[in-house]
């Protein structure tokens, strides 16, 4: 287990990239994130497209982690506060008491995420979803029912935004990501590497049940209320969820969650 280095002083500079983390996590932060709680601190530990770069943990739990903390690289600080100096630290009463700044080491390009997925694939594609909670859970969805990766346009907020990741519960650190360009085609790419669209809209002509799969198939779902652009709809299959009583909408991680596991069964079967 690598050396604990105890942190007496909130104004510490050693910890000066906790400080505050509210207030800073609403910035990006040149490829650093802010993991929190026991959960993720283990999906980040245990990935090959991020690493710790330090942590800092509340005393009182040293113990309970000890065989997590065991895994943490020799040259990574490990940082340790009794829980007042935490929440001076943080600039709130962080309860959990467990965090970790974080980097992305293997940011690909959607062209080449893509490249890499293998024959038979599951992709989201998200348009414009600006919502935190909402992003995690899509996340999470996403690790639950095997989607191989999730593409997001240039509009779409940072899925590793520490309230995205734990919303997640650590499935932002699982699933690969890859952000588009602005104006890149986004349906050109997913057809040149043989992508089926399909975009959810309460408008879609399509019922789930009855859509008809290819090996590879993307799922484009867009933001609540604008929803996607007409152009993107003009140029993939509409499809929406059969609901009662002519209730028109759902929650759009609620909507990744319902499409995904019927998408995975079907593949699975195929």
């Amino acid at each position: 287990m690598p050396t604990i280095i105890s942190i007496a002083d909130p104004a510490d500079p050693r910890i000066e990239a906790y400080r505050d983390i509210r207030e800073r996590d609403l910035v990006r932060r040149d490829g650093l994130f802010v993991a929190e709680g026991k959960v993720v601190l283990a999906m980040l530990l245990a990935s090959n497209i991020y690493r710790p770069v330090s942590l800092l943990i509340a005393e009182r739990h040293l113990s309970v982690l000890a065989t997590l903390l065991a895994e943490v690289p020799d040259d990574v600080p490990v940082y340790a506060a009794a829980q007042p100096v935490i929440d001076g630290i943080a600039g709130f009463p962080l309860h959990r008491g467990i965090l970790a700044i974080g980097r992305r080491i293997d940011a690909p390009s959607a062209d080449a995420l893509l490249g890499r997925l293998p024959p038979r694939a599951v992709v989201l594609v998200l348009a414009g979803i600006a919502n935190h909670d909402n992003m995690g859970g899509i996340f999470r969805n996403a690790a639950a029912f095997g989607a191989a990766a999730v593409l997001l346009d240039a509009d779409c907020c940072d899925p590793l935004y520490r309230k995205a990741i734990r919303v997640s519960v650590g499935a932002a650190l699982a699933v690969p990501f890859a952000r588009l360009a602005r104006g890149e085609d986004m349906i050109g790419l997913l057809e040149r590497y043989s992508f089926g669209s399909i975009a959810l809209s309460p408008s879609g002509t399509t019922m789930l049940a009855d859509i008809l799969l290819g090996p590879r198939t993307a799922v484009l779902l867009g933001a609540e209320g604008p929803g996607l652009a007409p152009e993107l709809m003009a140029r993939t299959t509409g499809v929406r969820i059969a609901m009662a009583n002519n209730f028109d909408s759902l929650n759009v991680a609620t909507t990744s969650g319902i499409v995904l596991h019927h998408l995975t069964s079907w593949i699975g079967r195929g």
